[in-house]
């Protein structure tokens, strides 16, 4: 299949030399468009969950968006978060952002590298009676953060803060393109949403993060491509080694 214009399902990037090049080198078209957008959940449907803020002592975040959400909650059913709270964060660009709620000094921050292991390491003897709350997403997997709370016998529960949206792409000429990049699964559910009538076999499916992998493979689309990778660490290098092994 000869690939010309490429759909990447997310925001056109600030500064994008390097699609630039990649156009001018393999002679294609890219095209940005997010699928979906993130919007916190509003009090009722968070209520609907049955959790009681005051309960846990311990969180996890994940992402910015869990952070904002889940100060606006408390913030909405008047719970005020204790300074005794532990916060622990995925990456340190996660746990840095707690500044924008917090003051960062005073609290207990703790952050991995990326990984679910690297969180569950952070849980050392010394906080091994917390209870914890993992705050995720409407779309997100948590299973592989679970499975390793459940293996080190620490109390949580999953609690729900944003959710995705998905766009209208009515707009979109989707059949116009020979390929895509998809990151997340609500990448996927969009698309089955705006077009519940398209043979996604057509294109060739570029895939960033190991979620949208799985919502594929249980789909049973094919993919060309997963990334990230060491030699893939960015779309713009995945779109690089696909658009080279097309040639």
């Amino acid at each position: 299949m000869s690939v010309k214009k490429i759909l990447v399902s997310q925001a056109t990037p600030a500064g994008q030399p390097q699609y630039t090049e990649l156009c001018k080198k393999f002679g294609v078209e890219i095209d940005f468009h997010p699928f979906y957008v993130i919007e916190p959940l509003s009090s009722r449907e968070f209520r609907a969950q049955h959790i009681n803020l005051p309960d846990y002592t311990a969180i996890v975040f994940s992402a910015r968006h869990a952070i904002d959400a889940f100060f606006a909650t408390c913030e909405d059913l008047r719970v005020k978060v204790p300074d005794t709270m532990k916060y622990f964060c995925t990456t340190e660009a996660v746990a840095v952002y707690l500044q924008k709620h917090i003051v960062f000094r005073k609290r207990k921050i703790f952050y991995g590298t990326g990984t679910p292991q690297s969180v569950v390491a952070l849980v050392t003897a010394k906080h091994k009676g917390e209870k914890f709350l993992i705050a995720t997403s409407d779309s997100g997997h948590n299973e592989a953060i679970t499975k390793l709370f459940d293996e080190a016998h620490l109390d949580y529960t999953v609690g729900v803060f944003v959710k995705a949206v998905s766009q209208d792409l009515k707009g979109v000429d989707i059949n116009g393109y020979d390929a895509m990049v998809m990151c997340n699964p609500a990448d996927l559910k969009s698309i089955q949403e705006n077009f519940p009538e398209l043979d996604l076999s057509k294109f060739q499916i570029i895939t960033f993060g190991r979620q949208i992998v799985k919502s594929l493979d249980d789909a049973g689309v094919n993919i060309a491509l997963q990334a990230p990778t060491p030699q893939a660490p960015s779309v713009a290098k995945a779109l690089e080694l696909f658009l080279s092994s097309q040639k």
